[in-house]
């Protein structure tokens, strides 16, 4: 298992079935607390933690009396622009309690491939870095278009690890890496490492994901070679403990799928 414990700037993923009960969509506080508690403490390590965060649209349809998220897009929209909030208040309340400061960073894709906007992105990040702000990642979904943006965050996070030329990049997920096959088949087989990213490696993921996300592990293999071509190596693991994160960095063999960049 490779030794994370040098990276210093790492982009942080993470679902909204990371984030919200799947029954409700409301936020799990307790989950969400502890997994802003390791950032915070990584921070303190020294490292700079740049967070996408999922979650805007399943949080603000509990939060807007829906029963579940809705189809259409302008009741999407409306949910994203109540649940942003909602998760920029915990974000900024819950960091603070840890003495560190948030920034709000809505990105769609005509923005990043504006180069002149591209390079205005690129400067918030590292005056955000010179200041030791966190900086919090999410799609803008209140104004983004079906099929002409990003369709997940998974895209979205190694986008971003390359717009701030991140160290590593850690996809969390609801299983703990990749596997062969079905996870939850004893027969499936783990996958430690990935060097080559081919038609087979792609051809294991399975499954759209939940009913709360929107993307699968189709999608973050699509971001592991995403960051791989631009030479940074990703990481996949679980969401179940946050805690999983100190293992990562300090070498403790945590169970993960790594994917190594192309250098």
């Amino acid at each position: 298992m490779a030794c994370f414990a040098d990276r210093k700037r790492v982009v942080v993923k993470v679902g909204s079935s990371s984030l919200a009960y799947p029954e409700t969509g409301s936020l799990n506080i307790r989950k969400s607390r502890a997994l802003v508690e390791v950032l915070a403490d990584l921070k303190n390590s020294g490292k700079e933690i740049v967070f996408v965060s999922s979650g805007a649209q399943c949080v603000g349809a509990a939060k807007g009396g829906f029963l579940s998220k809705p189809k259409d897009t302008p009741s999407k929209q409306a949910c994203a622009a109540i649940g942003q909030t909602e998760l920029m208040k915990f974000y900024s309340d819950t960091f603070g309690q840890y003495n560190h400061t948030v920034a709000q960073l809505l990105l769609t894709r005509d923005v990043i491939s504006n180069e002149t906007r591209r390079t205005n992105v690129i400067n918030t990040f590292n005056r955000l870095f010179e200041l030791s702000v966190v900086p919090i990642i999410n799609a803008n979904d209140v104004v983004s278009i079906q099929h002409l943006d990003f369709d997940e965050n998974d895209t979205l996070s190694a986008t971003v690890a390359q717009l701030c030329s991140a160290d590593l990049l850690v996809l969390l997920t609801d299983v703990d890496g990749l596997y062969d096959g079905d996870p939850s088949d004893p027969d499936s087989h783990f996958i430690p490492e990935v060097s080559d990213i081919t038609t087979e490696i792609i051809g294991y993921a399975q499954g759209t994901g939940s009913a709360v996300g929107t993307g699968g592990m189709l999608s973050k293999i699509e971001a592991a070679k995403i960051a791989s071509e631009a030479g940074i190596d990703t990481v996949i693991i679980g969401n179940k403990d946050p805690a999983l994160l100190y293992r990562l960095f300090e070498g403790n063999d945590a169970r993960c799928t790594y994917f190594k960049a192309r250098k």
